[in-house]
C-alpha cells in the first residue's frame, strides 16, 4: 500500500471533558484539566484525542444541547484555553478531534428561539415544524425519541409541533435547508481555523429525514424490557440516503485544510456501516465500527465478526475498531478484568484504527450511581431498565488519594468515583510492570514500532473453542496474534504445513516474554500472546 495517513497508523483516545481532569475546584473537568494531561497521554503513547464537547449549553444532555457552536462553555474555560490546549496538543505531537454536533441544538439556542418566535420567521424552516396531525389532533407521526415520549412536542404559541430525535430540549435541524448547511459547515472552518485536526461527527444517521414524514413501522423484534425507542423501526427518521450528500459537503470542507480526520458515530449493522465510507471514498474516513460493544465475548462470534466487517469494506475503506464510549457500559464491567486485557490486545493489534475510552487502560468500571446522584436525562426518563449512561462516565482515577486526583479533596466531583480507585489509578499503576496500564503503553509501543502491527496486512487463523487468532504482517515481518477468551488452557496449532516458531514478544502476562515457540501456542486462561513468527 502506499503511504498511510496519521489517523491510518494511529491511537486515537477519547475524552468526556467533565471527567478527565478538574483545574478549577469546581468538581467538574475543563479544558485545563485535559491540557494538564496531556503529558500524560504523550507518555501513554496514543496520537489523537478525541474531546466530547465543551461548547455553551444549558446541559440538559451534558453538551450535546448546544446553544453556541462557536464558543466554550465557561464551566471548561475559554477558547484561550482551547487555543492553549490545542498548541500544547501539538507541541507533543498529538492530533485534536472535537466533537461536532449538528443534527440538532439546545432548545435555547439563537436560532431556534428565532424559529420558534413566529411561523413568519426567517428561521422558521431552520428546524423541522409540522401541523397537529388532522384526525387526532397529536403529533404528526409516529416517530419516537431516544430518550423515550414521542419525538414530536408541542409549541403553544405557534400552534405547531417541532421534531426532536433526542430530548424536547434538543430540536432537530432541517438539513434540507440551504441556509442551514451554510452555517453548519462554517461551525466546521471555525475550529478548523483554530487548529483542530479533524471531528467526530454526532447523530450522524439522524441528521436527513424522510421529506414526507411516514410513519415507521413497528419491530417485530421489539422486547418491553428493552428501550421503548427500540418499539418502531427508524426506517424514516434515520439512515436516509440524502444523509450521504450531506457528508460530502462535510468532506469537502475538511479536505481543504489538508489531512484532517472525518468520523462518523454510527450504530448501524454493517451492511448500511459500511455505506458512510462513501462512493470513491467521499464519505468520513471512519465510519464508526461500534460492533464490539453489544457482541457476546465469545471467541467464535468475534471471529465471524472480523470477517463479516474486513470482508464488507469497500476497497480502499480503513476500518476502524471501538470497545467503549461515554454512552456504553465500560468493557471492565462487560468482560471483567482479566478479559479486559485480552481485549485490550485485541483492540490494539486489529487491522484499522483503534480508539480507547478514558480510564480503560487503567481497569476502570462502571460505578453504581445511588438515585440522588444520577445526572443522566436518559435513566431519569427511562428508569430502572439500565439505560443511563452515569456507570461509564465518572471521573477518571489518576491517583489513590481522596477524589482519585481528579478534583481537589474538598471538592464534590460531579459524579461519584469507584471505590477501588485506591488500586485503579495511574499513579500506582505506572511503574507497575504487571498493571493494566503497563500493558496498553507497551502494547502502543509496540504497535507504533511495528508497522505489521498498524498498517499491515490481516489474515484470520482456524480456531476452536475460546481460541482467537490472526496474521499481521508488513515489511517483512509476520505476527501472530493469540488470544485465550475463556477461563481454561487453550492450545493453538496450525492447520497444515510447518509448525509456528518464533518467539513471544508480548504477553498480557509478563512472565513469558521472550519466550521460544516452536509447534503450538499454548495459552493460559485470560491470556493473549503476540508472537513475532521467523521466516
Amino acid at each position: 500500500m502506499g503511504e498511510s495517513r496519521w489517523w491510518e497508523r494511529g491511537v486515537v483516545y477519547h475524552v468526556y471533558p467533565r471527567s478527565f481532569k478538574d483545574s478549577s475546584g469546581d468538581g467538574v473537568g475543563d479544558l485545563r484539566g485535559i491540557t494538564e494531561g496531556l503529558g500524560y497521554l504523550s507518555w501513554l503513547g496514543v496520537d489523537a484525542v478525541w474531546i466530547s464537547p465543551f461548547y455553551p449549553s444549558p446541559m440538559k444532555d451534558f453538551g450535546y444541547d448546544v446553544s453556541d457552536h462557536e464558543d466554550v462553555h465557561p464551566t471548561f474555560g475559554t477558547l484561550e484555553d482551547f487555543d492553549a490546549l490545542v498548541a500544547e496538543a501539538h507541541r507533543l505531537g498529538l492530533k485534536v478531534i472535537l466533537d461536532y454536533v449538528p443534527n440538532h441544538t439546545s432548545d435555547r439556542h439563537p436560532w431556534f428561539e428565532e424559529s420558534r418566535s413566529s411561523r413568519q420567521s426567517p428561521r422558521r424552516d431552520w428546524y423541522l415544524w409540522r401541523d397537529p396531525d388532522p384526525r387526532t389532533g397529536g403529533p404528526p407521526n409516529n416517530w419516537l425519541a431516544s430518550f423515550g415520549g414521542p419525538a414530536w412536542t408541542y409549541d403553544e404559541g405557534t400552534g405547531q409541533y417541532y421534531y426532536h430525535a433526542y430530548l424536547p430540549e434538543q430540536p432537530d435541524l432541517n438539513w434540507r435547508n440551504r441556509e442551514v448547511r451554510e452555517a453548519m459547515l462554517g461551525v466546521l472552518r471555525f475550529w478548523l481555523d483554530r487548529g483542530a485536526d479533524g471531528f467526530r461527527v454526532d447523530a450522524l444517521r439522524q441528521l436527513l429525514k424522510d421529506d414526507r414524514f411516514r410513519d415507521n413501522p413497528p419491530n417485530p423484534s421489539y422486547r418491553t424490557e428493552g428501550s421503548p425507542y427500540d418499539a418502531l423501526l427508524p426506517a424514516y427518521s434515520t439512515d436516509r440516503p440524502e444523509v450521504h450528500e450531506a457528508i460530502r459537503r462535510m468532506r469537502g470542507v475538511l479536505d481543504g485544510y489538508g489531512e484532517r480526520l472525518l468520523i462518523g458515530e454510527l450504530y448501524l449493522p454493517i451492511d448500511r456501516l459500511v455505506a458512510y465510507y462513501g462512493e470513491g471514498g467521499t464519505g468520513v474516513h471512519l465510519p464508526t465500527n461500534m460492533h464490539l460493544i453489544p457482541i457476546p465475548w465469545n471467541a467464535r462470534e468475534i471471529a465471524s465478526l472480523i470477517e463479516r466487517y474486513e470482508a464488507a469494506l469497500p476497497e480502499g475503506a480503513w476500518p476502524n475498531w471501538v470497545l467503549g464510549n461515554h454512552d456504553r457500559s465500560r468493557i471492565a464491567s462487560r468482560v471483567g478484568a482479566a478479559q479486559a486485557r485480552v481485549a485490550a490486545m485485541l483492540l490494539l493489534t486489529l487491522r484499522g484504527t483503534p480508539t480507547i475510552y478514558y480510564g480503560d487502560e487503567v481497569g476502570m468500571h462502571d460505578v453504581p450511581i445511588p438515585p440522588t446522584k444520577i445526572r443522566d436525562p436518559w435513566e431519569k426518563n427511562v428508569p430502572g431498565r439500565g439505560l443511563g449512561r452515569d456507570p461509564e462516565r465518572t471521573p477518571m482515577q489518576w491517583s489513590p488519594e481522596t477524589n482519585a486526583g481528579f478534583c481537589p479533596a474538598d471538592a464534590e466531583p460531579w459524579l461519584p468515583i469507584a471505590e477501588d480507585h485506591d488500586r485503579n489509578n495511574v499513579s500506582t499503576e505506572r511503574d507497575d510492570p504487571a498493571s493494566i496500564l503497563t500493558l496498553h503503553r507497551r502494547l502502543l509501543a509496540l504497535r507504533r514500532a511495528t508497522p505489521a502491527l498498524s498498517t499491515g496486512s490481516y489474515a484470520p487463523v482456524p480456531a476452536t473453542g475460546d481460541g482467537l487468532a490472526y496474521l499481521r504482517e508488513g515489511d517483512g515481518r509476520r505476527y501472530l496474534v493469540a488470544l485465550n477468551l475463556g477461563r481454561d488452557p487453550h492450545e493453538l496449532a496450525p492447520d497444515a504445513g510447518s509448525p509456528w516458531r518464533g518467539r513471544i514478544v508480548l504477553s498480557t502476562h509478563p512472565d513469558r516474554e521472550g519466550e521460544i515457540l516452536d509447534g503450538k501456542a499454548g495459552l493460559r486462561p485470560d491470556e493473549g500472546l503476540i508472537i513475532e513468527l521467523h521466516p
